[in-house]
């Protein structure tokens, strides 16, 4: 075994000299230093309507008319700046002269009928991205005067994020921070591997106690090291933001058998083509159409891992122990395939 775990020490050390690896995890960091953005600005483009209701939008909006204290405080709620006018027209001169962004004209207190008009840029996308600011805070208006009226309105009592949101973060963000590791963990195999061929040190390795198994295991082995600490990190800063997660320790073993079957994989390819870019490509394409295919399958480990992470009663350890079987088969079958060439 000291052969294996000084085989072992080399991968982790030279992980430090792959530039590669490193420019991979110092850009997980990167974003995690601003997660929160990060997540605001995908959200958005996953879903628009969600600006309204998850960011603070720094807009200038002029108000004209009376009985307008409602609205302002829904406004500078959702951190707006307003500037009030006496009539439309200083407020239209001083949306001419760029000092507001939009106007939102009210009419007299003595209406019963509240219509309010909006005043928008004749540029479609920056309309469109005023009207999403708008939404919400005009909608809690709008239930500040049914509640005025005597029309009580009870969903707005609820409390959360929108739906969307949970969706977007359980669905996506967290599988793709779980997926993301275990990725690298397999080009990192694949690159190892392939540069011993390259490099011609491979016959050197086994001069020594050390057999292709071991030799091919060890660097699977520091690959799954690398990317569990990887996945604890993701997990870590994902409570640490207030992300309530479920099953964190089922969600690492994921992360670890993810990690597993990849670096599996990524050895079958090397092994066979010898070759770092034939390796690096077969192993990226052969590994998008099995996730593809396990989403037919439904067994996809993208979705349990969303499932695990909500607390989904219906799955749990015999999931997780399903794509262990898969992970152990791919070894079984790298073990026997290396043997073979063991005994030549």
């Amino acid at each position: 075994m000291k052969p294996f775990w000084a085989l072992l020490k080399r991968e982790l050390a030279a992980v430090a000299r792959e530039r590669t690896i490193l420019i991979a995890v110092l850009i997980q960091l990167f974003i995690a230093s601003f997660s929160s953005a990060l997540l605001l600005g995908l959200l958005s483009l996953y879903d628009p309507e969600s600006v309204s209701i998850t960011g603070r939008v720094n807009l200038s909006v002029g108000l004209v008319g009376e009985n307008t204290a409602a609205l302002a405080e829904a406004l500078q709620a959702r951190g707006m700046q307003l500037v009030y006018f006496e009539n439309l027209e200083e407020a239209r001169a001083a949306y001419a002269r760029n000092q507001i962004e939009t106007v939102i004209a009210m009419p007299d207190a003595s209406q019963e009928l509240v219509t309010l008009r909006l005043y928008l840029p004749h540029l479609e996308t920056r309309a469109s991205v005023i009207q999403l600011a708008l939404q919400e805070p005009l909608k809690q208006y709008e239930n500040t005067l049914r509640l005025q009226n005597g029309v009580p309105v009870r969903y707005t009592d609820l409390k959360g994020q929108p739906p969307t949101t949970f969706e977007f973060l359980y669905s996506i963000i967290l599988p793709v921070l779980l997926f993301f590791p275990a990725f690298v963990a397999g080009n990192l195999v694949a690159d190892s591997l392939s540069e011993e061929f390259e490099m011609n040190t491979l016959e050197t390795l086994l001069t020594t106690p050390l057999s292709w198994l071991a030799i091919v295991g060890a660097k699977i082995f520091s690959a799954i090291i690398l990317a569990l600490l990887q996945c604890a990190l993701w997990l870590a800063l994902l409570s640490f933001n207030r992300v309530e997660l479920f099953n964190i320790p089922l969600l690492l073993a994921m992360g670890g058998l993810l990690a597993a079957m990849f670096g599996t994989l990524a050895a079958f390819v090397a092994v066979y083509f010898k070759n770092r870019e034939q390796a690096q490509f077969v192993y990226a394409l052969s590994l998008m159409g099995l996730l593809g295919a396990s989403f037919l399958a439904g067994v996809s480990p993208l979705t349990t891992i969303s499932r695990l992470a909500i607390g989904d009663v219906y799955t749990g350890v015999g999931d997780v122990l399903l794509f262990g079987g898969i992970g152990l088969a791919l070894w079984l079958i790298l073990a026997w395939m290396l043997r073979r060439r063991d005994a030549r």
